[in-house]
This record gives C-alpha cells, sequence and structure tokens, in this order.
C-alpha cells in the first residue's frame, strides 16, 4: 500500500503580524479548474470597465502666457523642467511637478518661433519674427530635482542678428551645431555669430526642423512648398526630397528605430516614413478632422503623440493606422505644439489660450506609489485585458472614446466622404476594361514627386 504525506512546516503558515496575508498554495492544475478561460473573461472585463471609470487624464494647467503657445522644448537632462514660447515674445521655465514658472526669458520682439535645448542641458536656443537668434543659460536644478529661482532678470549669452525670420530650430543630439529654418535651412554653431553653411532648395519657406538621434549629420525638414527634404551635413547638396499633396507642419524621428520618421500633414493625416525608401510611406495614421499641426515621439519610440487644429491632442501607436486616446477639454483651443516628457509618463500641449496643460500618457493611471502589490494586480489586468481584448464586448469597452459634438460629425462627414470616394472608385473598375483602372494605395497617393 503506497500511503503519500504531506509535510508542512508551521513557520511558514504563522503570520509575524497581525496585517500581514495569510500564505495560500494554489494548485495551476489545469484539469482542476475548468472555468479558468471563463473567469479570466469576466475579470478582463471588469478590468477594461475600471479602465474606463478610472480614465481621468487631465492633471492641471500651467497659466502665465498671455498670447498663444507657439513652441515647447524639453530638457533631456531634467525631467521636471520644460520650456515654453508664445506669440508676443515671452519665454518661459516651467516646473512641471509644481506647475509654477521658475524664470522668465525676455527679449524677443515678436513671436517665438522655435526653442530647443543642448545636449548638455545648458544653454537654450531660441529664435523668432524678430530675425534674432539668442542664447540662454539653463537654471541650474538642485540635486532633489527642484529648481532655485534667480534673483535677477535672466539675460542672454549672445545674440545673433540674421536678415530673415525664423520658423524653427532644433539642436544636435551631441555636438554644438544647431540648425534654424525660415528662407533656407542655415546651420550654426553656438561659438560662432554667423553660420558655418546654408542649404537651400527652392524658394519657399522651410517651416520646420529636426536632427536624426543617431546620425548627427542627417536632419529632415519640411516646407511650405508640400515638400519634406533630407539634407546631410558631410556634403554640400540635400540627400532628397518628396512632394506631397498638402504641406507639412511638422515632422519627428522615432528615437528607436532612427532611420524612420512621422509628418504631421495638413490633410488631417500622419505619414511615416522610412528614410531609405520615400516613394510610400510605411504607415499612414488617420483619426484627426483638421490639420496636424505638431507631433512628438516618445523616448520608448513604441507611440507619438499629435496636436491637431480641431482642438484635440491624440496619442498613436507607431503601427497603428488608428489612435488609441484622445483628450479635450472645453477650454482648450487650437494646439499648436505637444511634447512627450522624457519619461514617457506623461504629455504636455500649448494651445491657443494661453495655457499648457499636463496630461497622463495612460489615461487611467494611478498617480503616486504603488505598492508592490497593487503593481501585480495592474500588471495582470492589463494582461488579461491584453489577452481578450478582440472579443467584441471587451473591443467595444476598450475602443470607446467620448468625442465633442463638432470633432464627431466632422469624423461623421469624413467618413461619408472617403466611403463615397471609395464606391466611386469601385464603380469605375467595375465598368472599364481588367487592368484599365488602377487602385493607388493611400500611401503612395498623396505622394506628388520624388526628386533626388
Amino acid at each position: 500500500m503506497k500511503v503519500k504525506v504531506i509535510s508542512r512546516s508551521e513557520d511558514e503558515f504563522t503570520r509575524e503580524r497581525s496585517r500581514d496575508l495569510q500564505r495560500v498554495f494554489r494548485n495551476y492544475d489545469p484539469s482542476l479548474h475548468p472555468q479558468e478561460k471563463a473567469v479570466e473573461y469576466v475579470r478582463a472585463l471588469n478590468a477594461a470597465k475600471l479602465n474606463k471609470i478610472f480614465a481621468k487624464p487631465f492633471i492641471g494647467a500651467m497659466d502665465g502666457h498671455i498670447d498663444a503657445i507657439s513652441c515647447m522644448a524639453k530638457n533631456s537632462t531634467h525631467l521636471k523642467g520644460i520650456f515654453s514660447g508664445s506669440m508676443d515674445g515671452d519665454i518661459r521655465l516651467w516646473n512641471i511637478a509644481s506647475r509654477q514658472t521658475v524664470c522668465q526669458f525676455p527679449g524677443h520682439n515678436g513671436a517665438v518661433r522655435g526653442l530647443t535645448v543642448s545636449t548638455d542641458g545648458k544653454v537654450l536656443v531660441s529664435c523668432g519674427n524678430d530675425c534674432t537668434i539668442r542664447l540662454w543659460s539653463v537654471p541650474v536644478a538642485s540635486s532633489i530635482g527642484s529648481y532655485t529661482k534667480p534673483e535677477k532678470p535672466m539675460e542672454p549669452i549672445s545674440v545673433y542678428v540674421w536678415k530673415n525670420a525664423f520658423r524653427g530650430v532644433d539642436h544636435q543630439w551631441d555636438g554644438t551645431i544647431f540648425a534654424t529654418v525660415g528662407a533656407q535651412v542655415d546651420i550654426w554653431d553656438q561659438n560662432r555669430s554667423e553660420p558655418i553653411s546654408s542649404f537651400a532648395w527652392g524658394s519657399d519657406t522651410v517651416v520646420s526642423v529636426r536632427f536624426n538621434p543617431a546620425h548627427q549629420s542627417i536632419l529632415g525638414t519640411s516646407a511650405s512648398d508640400r515638400s519634406i527634404t533630407l539634407y546631410d551635413l558631410r556634403t554640400s547638396t540635400p540627400l532628397k526630397k518628396i512632394i506631397m499633396q498638402t504641406r507639412t507642419n511638422a515632422l519627428s524621428w522615432n528615437p528607436r528605430e532612427p532611420m524612420n520618421f512621422t509628418a504631421a500633414n495638413e490633410d488631417c493625416n500622419c505619414y511615416s516614413y522610412d528614410m531609405r525608401k520615400l516613394e510610400e510611406a510605411k504607415c499612414v495614421h488617420q483619426d484627426h478632422v483638421s490639420a496636424v499641426m505638431d507631433i512628438d515621439y516618445s523616448p520608448t519610440g513604441r507611440e507619438f503623440v499629435t496636436g491637431s487644429y480641431d482642438r484635440t491632442v491624440r496619442i498613436f501607436q507607431y503601427n497603428a493606422g488608428h489612435s488609441r486616446e484622445i483628450y479635450h477639454t472645453k477650454r482648450m483651443q487650437r494646439v499648436f505644439c505637444v511634447k512627450f516628457t522624457c519619461d514617457a509618463s506623461y504629455v504636455l500641449s500649448g494651445s491657443d489660450d494661453t495655457n499648457v496643460r499636463l496630461w497622463k500618457a495612460n489615461a487611467s493611471e494611478q498617480l503616486g506609489v504603488l505598492l508592490p502589490r497593487e503593481r501585480k494586480k495592474q500588471e495582470y489586468q492589463d494582461a488579461v485585458v491584453d489577452r481578450y481584448k478582440y472579443l467584441p464586448e471587451i473591443k467595444r469597452i476598450v475602443r470607446h472614446r467620448h468625442l465633442p459634438k463638432p470633432v464627431y460629425k466632422a469624423s461623421a462627414l469624413r467618413r461619408t466622404i472617403t466611403d463615397a470616394e471609395k464606391r466611386r472608385e469601385d464603380r469605375r473598375k467595375a465598368h472599364s476594361a481588367p487592368g484599365s483602372v488602377v487602385t493607388v494605395p493611400l500611401r503612395k497617393r498623396k505622394i506628388v514627386a520624388s526628386v533626388e
């Protein structure tokens, strides 16, 4: 006769304190849990509903500017600092934790069009409509991460006057070189008062510029002639240019896949490209109902945030055609600039109503320090929702977003127009000779020409 004996130590089941949890042993044998999938489905359904209940993404607004916010810049060496520039020439450094102004940088006589911070976080570069570039010394944060307000008004380190207005500026990810755009692309060194080189391809105004995060000498620009151009500082000529049907307002490189960038376009869409193959877009991101004004990638490279003229902020997965999140308030007006924070936890937006707003990147995320048990529970709930996200009921709950009435009506109208165009194309193809009507995919349709 075979006898099985269970032997357990009493110490393993004795609580040291009255508040300790009782230790429980679980047998994960599937034969003992015939209803496991049904139980998990109910848990996923409840978790999806709870995420909707606790989805409160708006944290607060930073008020202080007296005109529309035109540009923003983040300091890669300090998580709590964000710079903002307005249309009246005012530049401010904000402490995100306290949502208060640390200091102001007075000096510009017109709209501030571009802000960028050097790699070491010590120099702020600003440019604007007054044809000047100003270099500022950034206040040093203390060891605990807070700024101390300077006793004297901030004065620029250097002021460079040029012959035309500027529309944007960006600093190299590593080095002392920065680029400005306006009538042409100018490459500057922090220690020189004149450009070290200039690029011009066409006579139209260049509206945005971004350096590649991996290749220091490569930068991308967009211009008012609907073009997107790549430049290499090692050569005296531009690399490649594509011309689209509508203008690109801004572009941003993926920091984790630096050969890819995404362009924010006037036709309400964003287009992701591989710089090695610009003949077609890798992905078309659509959901906005008005021009997309700005775009910024998360440091993780897995998602990006966009701000639009339709008064909404959207977050997209880097390879998804539709947004996973939409943020809006009743008071927020046209969004001109957006930024991810350096820890990918928050999103900042600057709009026409003079406010810089702070949002959570994950709408239902709990703020503050989580206990280990709370963190494990949240990870488990996210895992079961992800496992059953394709089932109809959970899919409906996860996808649902409340839209403002103007955005809802405009999106319905755009959907009607798109469906009508598709029906017209299908009928034209059905009543034509086979092969005479070729359907061009949307990824190629918006590109008018590609110039080497």
